[in-house]
């Protein structure tokens, strides 16, 4: 596991999510499309918020300083210049306190995300080679199949978990908003419904879970940190948190901060959720897009529970 997770330089890896895209029409399917920016018109009756257009981290940490967000703090160290997500997370200089606002976890529609998620989706989110990419990836580094003792919470599931084929564990626990799908996902070995935006404890006992994994759905929790200091009491020491996205999204559904800005900035603001959670190890990201340019884009941000002595 541990080398394969040293970075890998992407020469091609992209800062900006792409190009600006206005949503489907009502009659077409809902799903997920590039989190480019909601476009010029829909912005202008989204309610009021920090924008920041998708510049790139360096901007992002300039503006942000300049407002006076971090105290006066770059939220970058020797990191900025790089356009390699893999490198973001080195060196970073976090700010004392939380950087983000309440408003920076609004969302264009702020209707019941029960309703939202009532109709069951059995479409991918992602493309072909980004699942596949993502399976390589945990067949690296979950724990080998069937072995004893280890429990798995996938959170935000849905009828796919994207696991290597034939994936058993003794527990493997999915959470998602749709009973259909969560039927439908043969790796699981028990679910429960939850609205994580509406109530973000997870009802597990501490130190219950190995590895937690959400596959792209960070961007769509609106009390992150709460959920993510839950994540950290759930976990075993040592235990490890995978969480992967992409640049696709139901971007009505998106929190602001998320729609508003690119991929380097997503790994940003997935790494500052881990640090501000407290109890994990730094984060670190890895770039497993596997054809940069040509078919989705696939990061992970991942930390580790620390260990107590």
């Amino acid at each position: 596991m541990a080398s394969y997770l040293q970075p890998t330089p992407h020469p091609s890896a992209r800062i900006l999510a792409g190009v600006r895209s206005l949503p489907p029409p009502p009659t077409a399917p809902l799903l997920p499309t590039r989190n480019a920016f909601a476009g010029r018109k829909a912005a202008a009756f989204r309610p009021a918020r920090r924008f920041v257009l998708g510049l790139g981290a360096s901007f992002w940490a300039q503006s942000m300083a300049t407002s006076g967000a971090f105290g006066g703090k770059s939220f970058l160290a020797s990191a900025r210049p790089s356009s390699n997500v893999e490198q973001v997370l080195k060196n970073v200089e976090w700010p004392e306190q939380f950087p983000f606002k309440e408003e920076d976890f609004q969302r264009f529609d702020e209707s019941s995300d029960s309703q939202f998620y009532e109709a069951p989706r059995f479409v991918t989110h992602i493309d072909d080679p980004a699942i596949a990419a993502l399976t390589k990836f945990y067949s690296k580094v979950l724990p080998p199949s069937n072995s004893p003792g280890v429990s798995i919470l996938d959170m935000c599931s849905s009828w796919i978990s994207h696991y290597p084929a034939g994936y058993k564990q003794e527990r493997i626990v999915g959470m998602g908003m749709n009973e259909e799908e969560l039927k439908r996902n043969l790796v699981l070995t028990e679910y429960i419904i939850q609205d994580l935006n509406v109530n973000p404890k997870l009802p597990f006992e501490d130190n219950s879970f190995d590895v937690i994994t959400n596959v792209v759905s960070v961007d769509y929790l609106t009390k992150p940190l709460d959920v993510f200091k839950e994540m950290s009491q759930i976990l075993k020491p040592g235990g490890q948190a995978i969480m992967s996205f992409s640049d696709r999204c139901f971007w009505t559904k998106a929190i602001s901060i998320w729609t508003s800005t690119g991929d380097t900035d997503h790994v940003l603001i997935v790494g500052s959720y881990f640090h501000y959670a407290g109890g994990f190890e730094p984060p670190q990201a890895v770039d497993i897009s596997p054809n940069p340019g040509q078919s989705d884009p696939m990061y992970i941000v991942y930390s580790r529970k620390a260990s107590t002595t």
